[in-house]
């Protein structure tokens, strides 16, 4: 089955916990885990941050929610126990435990509304949100956000003299670490003349060994032949590396063909560069920088 969302999990959370016993979040994770009887796949699967698994940290949410609305306590660090407010709830023998249930309870009312006084009116989450938790949330907005520069630095980059697009690729690679010094690597850009090759850089600082470049703004999907070509004047340079970057795509065949041979040979399509280039910082700048914080538990651990 699909990873549940953070309400899914709250039942089936308060039910394992109802023993009065004291439990560590790693236990409960494994112990749902299994309940919801998560693939090998599923398990590990990571948010789209690729911090931290999705499954741990929708478990995580689940077990904050009803600690907030007075369902579970947590007794000491990184455990939880059901509380008699939770054991009452689950007398009531209830289908589910989602949100709205949770706002019978005004702690949980004023935690919705950011708030630690009691307030009387509502706060409500929308059913779609409500499937998100608020890290999840956050991801998936700035995931928008990402993939909508991405397209625009494509956008860019088409519109760009073959050179500056050249200039380009060498940026991405000095910040990505090869090249030593931009200076350095812009120098043997271009110079080789050979069929195929757009230009070299070295892998590292030391200059201990070269990489082949073929730079090239395209249209259509790059197919085999062209991959072949680029490999064939690999050959004729004795080189054993290279890295073919394209603003559109690879065909399959291309590809495959590249993940074949005995040279090394990587090929980076344009949604992969505008990713590096906003990863690196290249032809992007920051507009707004946030902070998500979390309590550190060791400060609060007394001696």
């Amino acid at each position: 089955m699909t990873i549940p969302d953070y309400q899914t999990i709250m039942l089936p959370l308060l039910q394992f916990v109802s023993d009065g016993k004291e439990h560590d979040l790693r236990e409960i994770v494994e112990v749902l885990a299994a309940r919801f009887d998560l693939s090998k796949a599923e398990r590990p699967e990571l948010l789209p941050s690729g911090r931290y698994p999705t499954f741990d940290s929708r478990v995580g949410w689940a077990s904050t929610y009803m600690k907030k609305a007075g369902l579970i306590e947590k007794p000491r660090r990184g455990y939880s126990k059901i509380t008699a407010r939770g054991l009452s709830v689950l007398k009531e023998n209830p289908e589910k435990i989602d949100t709205k249930l949770l706002q019978r309870y005004p702690e949980f009312v004023a935690f919705l509304a950011g708030s630690s006084e009691t307030v009387s009116k509502p706060t409500t989450i929308p059913e779609e949100a409500g499937k998100q938790t608020p890290v999840e949330a956050i991801e998936d907005a700035y995931q928008t956000i990402r993939d909508s520069l991405a397209t625009e630095l494509l956008q860019q980059i088409k519109g760009c003299s073959p050179s500056f697009f050249e200039s380009l690729v060498v940026e991405v690679l000095v910040k990505m670490g090869y090249g030593g010094t931009r200076k350095d690597a812009g120098e043997v850009l271009g110079k080789s003349g050979d069929e195929g090759i757009d230009g070299v850089i070295n892998e590292d600082r030391l200059g201990l060994d070269v990489i082949y470049i073929q730079a090239k703004r395209w249209e259509g999907t790059v197919g085999r032949p062209e991959i072949q070509k680029f490999v064939g004047a690999l050959q004729g340079q004795k080189a054993r590396k290279g890295i073919f970057i394209t603003t559109s795509d690879f065909s399959k065949q291309a590809r495959d063909y590249a993940s074949a041979i005995e040279s090394s040979v990587v090929l980076i399509d344009g949604e992969t560069l505008a990713g590096l280039m906003i990863d690196h910082d290249v032809g992007t700048a920051v507009e707004s920088s946030y902070e998500i914080k979390r309590v550190d538990s060791d400060y609060f651990t007394e001696a």
